[in-house]
């Protein structure tokens, strides 16, 4: 059987995120563990779901800071310093509105690592997006980078793709 396992981690390499009952938040806890970061995390359409997958593990107060839930613009202008602007001209769920989230949770927390979360998740959307665009903003300690997503599903199940393909964004930063 072993035989199968290692042509399988060759063949899907990075892929892999645990073995076993390893979960993404405990693969990600580790991991920050060992890199000796804190992470704190701005949730927007997920509204605490990663924050809550988080600390679903044992010792997560080793690694993580806190989290926020800037469900309105409102919020992700006061909280987290998004320029008004930016949401008026780009809308709350763009790219630029999360790489101000990312930054935003990051200098408020002191921490190394900030997570941003932004979308919709349906079944309404707003004029700039539609149901399942979600935006992921990362700030690590030396850059900023947003990716675009496009999930199908119903609402529970567009908050935790977003949730736990945040979760595998920063788990592929940390094993580089």
């Amino acid at each position: 059987a072993e035989i199968y396992v290692k042509e399988i981690k060759t063949i899907l390499g990075n892929d892999i995120f645990g073995e076993d009952t390893e979960t993404m938040p405990e693969v990600v806890g580790k991991l920050l563990l060992k890199k000796g970061y804190h992470l704190s995390v701005a949730e927007s359409l997920t509204g605490g779901l990663i924050g809550h997958l988080i600390t679903s593990v044992s010792g997560s107060s080793n690694y993580f800071d806190r989290g926020v839930v800037t469900y309105s613009n409102q919020a992700k202008i006061e909280l987290l310093g998004v320029p008004k602007e930016i949401v008026n001209k780009y809308g709350p769920v763009s790219e630029k509105t999360a790489r101000y989230m990312a930054e935003g949770v990051k200098k408020l927390a002191k921490s190394d690592i900030g997570i941003a979360v932004t979308g919709y998740a349906g079944p309404t959307a707003g004029p700039e997006a539609e149901v399942g665009t979600v935006f992921i903003g990362l700030a690590t300690p030396t850059k900023i980078e947003v990716t675009e997503w496009h999930f199908n599903g119903d609402r529970s199940e567009i908050k935790m793709l977003a949730a736990m393909t945040a979760l595998d964004k920063l788990r592929r930063y940390l094993i580089l």
